[in-house]
This record gives structure tokens, sequence and C-alpha cells, in this order.
């Protein structure tokens, strides 16, 4: 199996806070007047719904994939458990 489940989490954080950072940085330094601020602020706000909600879906398939290899290795294991109780019987 592989990690990317915590990598999912920590990307999101990491980008929430990049993008409160950023945002705070570009209204202190920004030579904009306030409706350039604000549609600034909307586009960028927009941005990010659009990558938080595709770093969702991705982890969404991430973990789709790893309860898919864990039922399989599951099922893989009854069946070799079934098997060796036939054998010891028999």
């Amino acid at each position: 199996m592989s990690d990317d489940s915590g990598n999912a989490g920590k990307i999101l954080t990491a980008f929430v806070f990049g993008a409160a950072v950023g945002a705070a940085v570009a209204l202190l330094f920004a030579p904009a007047t306030g409706k350039d601020t604000r549609e600034f602020l909307t586009e960028k706000a927009r941005e990010g719904r659009e990558k938080a909600t595709e770093a969702a879906r991705q982890a969404r398939e991430v973990l789709a994939r790893q309860r898919e290899t864990l039922s399989s290795a599951i099922e893989r294991g009854r069946d070799a458990y079934r098997e060796a109780r036939e054998k010891e019987s028999a």
C-alpha cells in the first residue's frame, strides 16, 4: 500500500496555509484599489476552492484504491484460512 492518504491531508493543510499567507501579503503590499483587491481575492478564493476540490477528489480516489486493496487482502486471507482448515480436517 502507498502512503498517499497521509500526504493528502498535509498537502491540503499546506495549501490552505499558503493561500492565507499569500492573501495577507497581497493585501499589505498591493498598490491596488479596494475594488481591484476584492476582485483579486475573489479570483484567488475561486482558484483555492478548485484546488481544494481536486485535492479532495484525489484523496477519495486514493482511499477507494486502498479500501479495495485491503478488501482483497482480507478475502485472500479468508480463503487461505478456509483451505488450511479443510486440509487439516481431511
